[in-house]
């Protein structure tokens, strides 16, 4: 699906801290309806602490970020969520006393258009396979896909992910990038927090690179080539 000029989300002078450490230093950030942008760099740069800042999970934030048009500075992050706002951590959280299918439906619905299970389980037929497997006896790659299930329930339309391709085989690597192009088709806004830049650079449709919390690259997909050279510089490539 083609994007719009609809601002999804938009973070102006982003500011953030955990306790005294001063860990965002004026972030600017804009995505567009229906994109896929990918946030790059290395360990350490602002990228997991962008995503967290965005649904109030940081010690303190100051500056603009609109989601959806609504201004979230002051919003805790239940508020924020409720929005249509689903976030996918770097830990995945998936809870060992719980099924495959438990975990899927722990979430609350926050707004309307959730995927059915029907919708979930025809997009990953893993999951549907191991429904009733303790959610720990899951392989790494069937946990990360439940992971990002989850929140394709509760109606969430933008979807901030962080780190999924990461310490998974190539095959479930690959089985991530087509979900994501799937994503992208049904009209979802995607955030990816990406290390791994050879999963996110046929993805996605704008790149952002930080280094030191601070934006320091942006950039279409369409200028990779001319921007290359400055990107390995900075991701060390």
């Amino acid at each position: 699906m083609a994007t719009d000029s609809t601002e999804v989300l938009s973070l102006q002078g982003v500011q953030a801290y955990y306790g005294e450490s001063h860990v965002l230093h004026g972030v600017d950030l804009s995505v567009k309806s229906g994109e896929v942008v990918s946030l790059l760099g290395r360990n350490g740069a602002g990228k997991t602490s962008t995503l967290r800042a965005i649904l109030g999970l940081v010690g303190r934030r100051s500056g603009s970020i609109r989601v959806f048009g609504q201004e979230c500075v002051g919003q805790s992050p239940h508020q924020v969520a409720r929005l249509g706002v689903g976030y996918c951590p770097e830990e995945r959280g998936i809870f060992s006393s719980l099924s495959c299918e438990e975990n899927l439906l722990l979430p609350p619905t926050l707004s309307a258009g959730g995927m059915s299970l029907a919708e979930i389980y025809a997009m990953f037929p893993n999951l549907q396979e191991r429904k009733n497997s303790p959610g720990t006896r899951l392989s790494g790659g069937e946990q990360q896909m439940l992971a990002v299930a989850r929140i394709l329930r509760t109606g969430a339309k933008l979807l901030l992910l962080d780190e999924i391709s990461e310490g998974l085989a190539p095959v479930i690597v690959q089985a991530l990038a087509r979900m994501i192009r799937d994503l992208k088709a049904k009209g979802y806004t995607i955030v990816m927090v990406e290390q791994n830049f050879a999963f996110a650079e046929p993805l996605a449709d704008r790149f952002y690179v930080m280094e030191h919390g601070q934006m320091v690259m942006s950039f279409a997909a369409a200028q990779l080539s001319e921007q290359r050279a400055q990107l390995n510089e900075y991701l060390g490539l």
